[in-house]
């Protein structure tokens, strides 16, 4: 966590108080939440009123996904990108086997981007179906930035809520609500030094989805809840910081990136850079590695103290290929045989370093491993 979100939080930690109590501690804890929302929205080019605050961007996604669609019944079309996270691709199916929805995944190219004619042509096949558009403002596995302010644009042509999960991009590019065109916007704390359970859905007024949760009517009465003061509080510290010192941490991440692609393409002459090799975020390098379990080589690299991830998810105890590569033309083996390295505010050349003094070993014996 950044230094400021965590003075932030130890501020109100030793404070009681309710902010929808009326009383005097109520309403010093109400002071805390509605000067948060203020500085959020400064931060983010949004007014006060639309940043609805949620538990993280989980929450947020379903709450725009299941709440957009149910307000526009009885239109039944869901377009969502197919290289979305399962917080927003998981809510979208969810629909389609319980609410009948109709979900059509948009396809995208070999970067992972998808192509403004592809949506147009989803759109157009039946506007007046559509409930709802989410495509996320950059991918989580592989980087890649989506071209946003297009796509919004062509949802808006047809009159239709464009929604956008945020979560990977704040921190990292320059994130402006009104100035993205987009109708709601997904942000989190943890991805930019926040409290993890922290996070927020930027509505734009006029939209009213339907609530996911009831019961006090907090936050515009699309999400009830006792307000966590402490977390939004540390959640406001680090989005304001975070886009105070974006362009700066941008241009460190992205030498630092590139670096450790340049060396890790001349350690392993084979691998593949997965994603956009320039239109990606600043500090992600995703890489598929020919004759490898993506699994084998995590534990591996983590065995030697660097923590990576793979592009799989875990269903019932059971690995799967990532379906980001899938959705992008990659075989299942490629899709298996992967690992995404991140940096981040914390992140130092000395990192750098320590993969490359343990990355072609760790290859090699998940070669040998794969190959016995």
């Amino acid at each position: 966590m950044l230094p400021e979100a965590i003075e932030a939080m130890t501020v109100q930690l030793g404070r009681v108080g309710n902010a929808s109590s009326l009383h005097a501690a109520g309403r010093r804890v109400r002071r805390v939440v509605e000067e948060s929302r203020e500085t959020i929205a400064d931060a983010l080019g949004a007014r006060p009123s639309e940043v609805v605050f949620t538990s993280g961007g989980t929450e947020a996604d379903n709450l725009a996904i299941k709440g957009l669609y149910w307000a526009r019944r009885p239109r039944r079309r869901v377009l969502i990108s197919s290289v979305e996270h399962h917080a927003a691709l998981d809510p979208a199916h969810w629909l389609a086997g319980s609410q009948g929805a109709e979900v059509e995944l948009l396809a995208v190219d070999g970067l992972g981007r998808v192509h403004p004619d592809t949506l147009r042509a989803a759109i157009e096949r039946d506007p007046d179906d559509v409930a709802m558009v989410s495509v996320m403002w950059a991918n989580n596995e592989v980087g890649t930035i989506q071209p946003i302010n297009v796509l919004a644009a062509i949802a808006h042509d047809h009159g239709i809520p464009f929604h956008t999960d945020a979560v990977q991009a704040l921190g990292q590019l320059p994130v402006s609500f009104a100035g993205s065109g987009t109708d709601a916007l997904t942000l989190t704390g943890h991805k930019v030094g926040g409290p993890i359970g922290a996070g927020a859905l930027l509505l734009a007024r006029g939209l009213t989805p339907v609530s996911v949760q009831h019961g006090g009517g907090q936050e515009r009465d699309v999400r009830s809840g006792t307000l966590d003061a402490p977390a939004i509080a540390g959640l406001a510290a680090a989005v304001s910081t975070a886009v105070r010192e974006q362009e700066a941490l941008g241009r460190r991440l992205t030498a630092l990136r590139d670096e450790l692609i340049q060396r890790v393409r001349a350690a392993v002459p084979d691998v593949v850079l997965n994603g956009d090799p320039a239109d990606r975020l600043p500090g992600n390098a995703h890489f598929s590695f020919p004759g490898c379990e993506g699994d084998a080589l995590l534990m591996l690299l983590d065995a030697k103290g660097v923590e990576c991830s793979t592009g799989s998810a875990c269903s019932a105890g059971v690995s799967q290929p990532s379906h980001v590569l899938l959705a992008m033309g990659a075989d299942e083996a490629a899709a298996r045989g992967s690992l995404r390295f991140t940096l981040g505010h914390t992140s130092t050349r000395d990192d750098v370093d320590r993969l490359m003094e343990v990355l072609p070993a760790a290859v090699e014996r998940a070669r040998r491993a794969g190959l016995s």
